[in-house]
């Protein structure tokens, strides 16, 4: 009922504006004059109107950059992620400067030149120095963008430090699954013809590698201030391992392996004080469309001090372990 009402509403809204364009239309014919007819007071009201769109277009942006500016992203929570946030804030410089200088002359030349009868526009064809400005500034700042953007992933997509702790993460409509390298901190082999129900991951049983190698899945538990090399498989199809806070996001791809690090800085537990959140967790997401619960393809991670990730990890049970207990059974 509500739903017809709010139809009926548009509906008589619509009529309303037609009826008062037509009652407009008549009023100007009793006074002699054509409803297409443009006078030079009406096209200085328009200008007068395109100078108060101007002052609302820029009084409405800085209310929602103070309003809503702090809610964009949450705090950095990665070495790398700082230095992301340090790339965005130079592109969202640029688009700002961009944006007042084109929109303030936009409209104050909308203010300025409205149309007047006997006035005529110069004829202005062609300009090889205007040309020049408007190629050779924009390209040297993209350059300048590219340069810095792409220093930025290199550190990131570079070969990790030696003593880097080292994860694959799994994905797979819709779960995601944390393979840790173990005391060796190296991850064994593995096959995709080797995928069982109790194997999701291809584990080659013999290889000596894989033996101390620790698979967890929910929670992904990443020591602080030490680097963290992942490593990202899919079984099924392109997902995207997406780590919010830490400003670091890498496809997984079927068939092949790829890979990023990074440095987390903050502790769960220091991040719940900083927010005031006592449920505050970190969390991974798949950032692609992977199929219809792709929604729920996320997992929890907790950032800790060394020591309390080392007690975790101890507590669990290597692959080697756990095949033979399965074995046994």
């Amino acid at each position: 009922m509500i739903k017809f009402l709010v139809y009926v509403a548009i509906i008589l809204a619509v009529l309303a504006v037609g009826y008062l364009v037509r009652v407009f239309e008549l009023a100007q014919s009793l006074k002699g004059k054509r409803s297409e007819e443009i006078t030079d007071k009406d096209n200085q009201n328009m200008a007068k109107v395109m100078l108060g769109l101007l002052v609302f277009l820029f009084g409405f942006t800085i209310w929602q950059l103070n309003e809503y500016g702090s809610k964009l992203l949450p705090e950095a929570a990665s070495i790398h992620g700082v230095e992301t946030d340090k790339l965005l804030d130079f592109n969202f410089a640029i688009i700002w400067i961009v944006f007042v200088l084109t929109q303030f002359l936009l409209f104050w030349f909308a203010y300025k030149y409205y149309g007047r009868k006997n006035n005529r526009a110069s004829y202005f064809p062609h300009s090889n120095k205007l040309e020049m400005i408007w190629t050779v500034i924009p390209a040297i700042v993209l350059a300048v963008i590219i340069i810095f953007g792409l220093k930025t992933w290199n550190k990131i997509t570079e070969p990790a430090a030696a003593e880097s702790t080292i994860v694959q993460i799994y994905s797979k409509q819709f779960d995601w699954t944390a393979r840790y390298a173990g005391k060796d901190n190296v991850l064994g082999e593995s096959n995709y013809k080797l995928i069982t129900a109790s194997n999701e991951l291809g584990m080659v049983a013999d290889n000596k590698e894989g033996q101390d190698d620790i698979i967890v899945k929910n929670e992904l538990h990443l020591p602080v201030n030490k680097e963290v090399e992942f490593k990202f498989n899919s079984r099924d199809v392109i997902h995207s391992a997406y780590f919010p806070h830490f400003r670091a996001q890498m496809n997984c791809v079927p068939g092949m392996t790829t890979m990023f690090h990074f440095t987390p800085t903050i502790t769960t537990a220091e991040m719940r004080a900083k927010t005031g959140n006592d449920k505050f967790d970190y969390i991974l997401l798949c950032n692609k469309i992977c199929g219809n619960s792709h929604y729920n393809m996320q997992m929890t991670i907790i950032v800790e001090t060394e020591e309390e990730y080392n007690k975790w990890l101890s507590e669990k049970k290597p692959f080697g372990a756990a095949a033979a207990t399965a074995e046994a059974k």
